[in-house]
């Protein structure tokens, strides 16, 4: 220390930051030393000088770029400091959002593995309570089951195409399913025109989210998509020989998918399911 000045390295020391930093502060204006050395070049600093770079550290854990900073502290304005501060404010709560509707993304997978990890062998009937559900769905005008996969796959491209115009997170595209009319299922009339995703409490569009509400499922576990008509075909018969009431429509849901491991086409595995009463 020089008198009541301090060398550039004590500065940077005593507020836990790096000589280049101070630099940079001096050639933008930020923060210039009180003293320079005229034969050294040797930068000092008045020990009162810490309050403002106390401030310029502060405002940059509040989130703001050091061309801000400069302007606030050049200007002394206070009412641009509130400014400032509320259009950070703005930009932080949208990001915890996008950071709590990622987080439930990666919960979602993380059930969806575990329930396909301890889901019985395909072919499996069940009778299961399903806690109450949100799905975002689309109307087609195509009948997938009068088709394939092909049309299956343009149908999900639909969906994801719906979800990108209403700008809606892509992260919601995941594990995509059907639903099958409960008369139509009770006919076995295999007629589909509505492609879904789930959502959540935090998905934007709430007014198009549509409830599925908690209850008792007969379900039927699947491993292929060509094998969906069979599986549904005994679950009907599951529902009607233990004298089950199916009392809603009938969902194709996709807990996992496997096209990670390589496979040319979808690999899916299905858990379909009927609301009943007894």
């Amino acid at each position: 220390m020089k008198g009541d000045h301090l060398s550039i390295g004590q500065m940077a020391e005593i507020n836990h930051t790096t000589i280049p930093t101070l630099r940079l502060y001096d050639q933008m204006g930020l923060l210039k030393p009180s003293q320079v050395d005229a034969e050294s070049g040797y930068r000092y600093y008045d020990v009162r000088q810490n309050a403002r770079l106390d401030m310029i550290q502060y405002m940059k854990e509040l989130g703001m770029q050091l061309k801000e900073i400069k302007g606030i502290l050049d200007r002394e304005d206070v009412k641009e400091i509130e400014s400032v501060l509320s259009r950070k404010e703005e930009l932080v709560r949208q990001r915890i959002e996008e950071l709590t509707i990622q987080k439930e993304a990666i919960v979602r997978t993380i059930d969806g593995i575990e329930r396909y990890r301890k889901s019985p062998k395909p072919g499996t009937l069940t009778l299961e309570y399903i806690p109450r559900r949100l799905i975002y769905s689309i109307h087609t005008d195509i009948n997938f089951y009068d088709h394939g996969i092909d049309t299956y796959e343009m149908l999900l491209k639909r969906l994801k195409a719906d979800l990108i115009s209403k700008h809606l997170p892509q992260i919601y595209y995941c594990n995509a399913g059907t639903i099958m009319r409960r008369e139509d299922f009770e006919n076995l009339c295999f007629r589909s025109d509505t492609v879904f995703v789930f959502a959540d409490s935090h998905f934007p569009r709430k007014d198009a989210a549509v409830a599925l509400e908690d209850g008792t499922y007969a379900c039927i576990y699947a491993d292929s998509f060509d094998s969906e008509k069979e599986c549904a075909q005994r679950l009907l018969e599951y529902c009607r020989g233990n004298g089950y009431r199916v009392s809603g429509d009938y969902l194709c849901e996709v807990l996992m998918e496997f096209d990670a491991f390589g496979k040319a086409e979808r690999s899916m595995f299905l858990r379909l399911q009927v609301p009943v009463e007894f």
